[in-house]
């Protein structure tokens, strides 16, 4: 059984007649649909990939956007660790 490159590896092929090759083509994509949503690390890799990409582009068409936002960023961090600070220390 060749596999088509063009098939996501979750998909069955259309066609099959053999009912045993057939079953095994399920079960070939339901192992590979469990697989692709159980791998959290790689998911999160993807949706970390996508965000950097997403600031990168965002960085180059708006410069003083990007930077108002990392302003932002770290401001709001830097209240956030002091607000901490001083229900620790009180």
């Amino acid at each position: 059984m060749s596999s088509d490159p063009t098939l996501p590896r979750t998909a069955v092929p259309l066609g099959i007649t053999d009912p045993v090759e057939k079953a095994r083509a399920e079960l070939k994509a339901a192992l590979a649909a469990i697989e692709e949503k159980s791998n959290v690390p790689k998911r999160v890799a993807k949706a970390t990939d996508r965000g950097v990409a997403d600031a990168r582009r965002f960085a180059r068409r708006n410069p003083t956007g990007a930077a108002l936002a990392v302003a932002g960023a770290a401001v709001a961090v830097g209240a956030a660790v002091w607000g901490l600070v001083r229900l620790y220390t009180r």
